[in-house]
């Protein structure tokens, strides 16, 4: 098994007219696809979707285990307007409706968010051949076929068979003392000389606000610039052996401007994002161009069900379901990841996972990664930098749910 899961390559791309999609190109990929998209019709509460272009309007709705493409707007019906060029970047999977989400620029005029998400698997099943989960279509095997043990742990000298195989099949690793306290004590020093250095729109930072009303600093980005002991680190083989664990290629420094970042996890925060809901790190769009990625989190402090653990949805980077939030039926076990002090975990960018707000003590993190060797970095470049721009914009267009758990 491989986790490069890319299917689409940047550079031009046809430009997508609304008639033509909707009246010929997504009813004979719906045709096509059928037993990719059938799964979700049975499955998913499919209310009706009218999708207006430049005036015109469109309505997806499913009859039994098809999917119909009409022209008009009866009443009812869920309710989106897109631009010509949401449409495109839409069909050839360079956002998503949760990028349009997140940005703010997602003009929905009637039904739920939810709506929005059920039918954009149908339309990924459709242009992608890709089916919709079904509850029971992901199992965890270990290498003899038996049942596979979804809490284990590893350690940097497991066998990296075995740490490969597990990757695989559940999306996720944790690895136990990867790094020693006496260096996650020296980058958690670093982190409080380092932070009087970053500010609100300084473009390099995010920023929340706790329930009394105060301004916190809750990440910082390239962190490395400004803590000779995570410079260190990043440079160490214990780290940069992390890549060869996928066997995909994987390497470090996609983001020269932002190879590794710093997070505080404060408790109570009301306003802005510091404990990402369920989400993948795909969720924005361009998951046919860049899955996987590997994400790798370094504990600074530990972390457990009260002090902002990682959770994960095993095995959700193998299913083609909601790219964020904890979609209604999903039977994909949730596993707790908690972490001791120098304790590393890893994630495809596929893979479903929250951050869990810290309620008795705050949590002290570094995110950093592993990215698929680009295919034409020059074409990438224009695509990714859309994408950053959405993701930055997200902790000042959309807040976590104050006190939120699940």
């Amino acid at each position: 098994m491989s986790v490069d899961l890319r299917t689409r390559t940047d550079g031009p791309r046809e430009t997508v007219d609304p008639r033509e999609f909707f009246e010929l190109d997504l009813p004979s990929a719906l045709h096509a696809r059928h037993d990719a998209v059938a799964p979700g019709t049975k499955r998913l509460d499919l209310r009706p979707m009218t999708i207006e272009v430049d005036g015109e309007a469109w309505t997806l709705s499913a009859r039994e285990d098809r999917v119909h493409v009409s022209a008009g707007s009866p009443d009812g019906a869920a309710r989106i307007n897109l631009g010509r060029d949401q449409l495109g970047d839409l069909v050839h999977d360079q956002e998503t409706f949760m990028g349009m989400w997140s940005s703010g620029r997602l003009d929905q005029r009637s039904g739920r968010l939810g709506d929005a998400l059920d039918w954009w698997l149908v339309l990924r099943a459709a242009l992608d051949a890709r089916p919709i989960h079904a509850p029971g279509a992901v199992t965890f095997r270990d290498h003899d076929g038996g049942p596979l043990d979804l809490h284990r742990t590893f350690r940097a000298d497991d066998d990296r068979d075995d740490l490969r195989h597990f990757l695989e099949e559940t999306g996720y690793l944790h690895m136990e003392g990867l790094f020693t306290e006496d260096e996650m004590r020296a980058v958690s020093e670093d982190m409080d000389r380092a932070a009087p250095g970053y500010a609100p729109d300084d473009g390099h930072s995010w920023w929340a606000k706790t329930a009394d009303g105060e301004g916190k600093l809750v990440r910082m980005q390239a962190f490395d610039e400004h803590s000779p002991s995570t410079s260190q680190l990043i440079g160490d083989r214990r780290f940069l052996d992390l890549a060869e664990i996928p066997g995909d290629g994987h390497v470090f420094g996609a983001r020269s401007d932002n190879r590794i970042e710093a997070l505080f996890k404060p408790i109570g925060v009301v306003e802005g994002i510091s404990d990402v809901p369920w989400h993948k790190d795909c969720s924005l769009g361009r998951h046919s161009y860049e899955c996987c990625s590997l994400t790798v989190g370094i504990s600074v402090t530990g972390a457990d069900e009260v002090s902002g653990q990682l959770r994960v949805r095993a095995g959700s980077h193998r299913a083609l379901m909601w790219p964020a939030l904890d979609q209604p039926g999903c039977d994909l076990p949730v596993i707790d990841l908690p972490t001791r002090t120098g304790d590393v975990t890893l994630h495809l960018s596929c893979t479903l996972h929250m951050a869990q707000p810290p309620v008795e003590r705050e949590r002290r993190v570094m995110y950093s990664g592993f990215s698929l060797p680009p295919l034409d970095r020059r074409a990438a470049a224009e695509g990714r930098a859309r994408l950053r721009a959405v993701r930055e914009a997200a902790p000042v267009t959309v807040s976590q749910p104050p006190g939120y758990t699940e």
